[in-house]
């Protein structure tokens, strides 16, 4: 089973120029480079996507942690930063502490 994959895209000259100033910076070839450029984006993309289901109170924030990768307390955060405001209700905690239990005893 392949750990990796192969994506072809085509990108503009501009952002190609600042790839390769990044590459020269972090003394590394493209592919790494490519590589956690991806990662962090799709991380971002991750948090705004699940913060926007939150807000919409379609998630719970424990919910919603879990799909960004984060712990509640950090998704807590970002909530703050972003001026989201709570969504959370008993309904809301006495989810979270089922999935909590349920995940402990794992």
């Amino acid at each position: 089973m392949k750990k990796e994959e192969l994506v072809a895209t085509r990108l503009p000259k501009a952002l190609i120029s600042d790839i390769v100033r990044i590459e020269k910076i972090e003394q590394s070839d493209r592919s790494t480079v490519l590589g956690k450029l991806l990662a962090k984006a799709i991380t971002d993309w991750k948090k705004e996507y699940v913060a926007r289901l939150y807000a919409e109170n379609k998630l719970t924030l424990e919910r919603a942690a879990l799909e960004a990768g984060f712990s509640v307390r950090e998704m807590m955060g970002y909530l703050k930063q972003r001026r989201v405001p709570a969504q959370y209700d008993i309904k809301d905690l006495e989810e979270d502490m089922k999935n909590f239990y349920i995940r402990i005893r794992k």
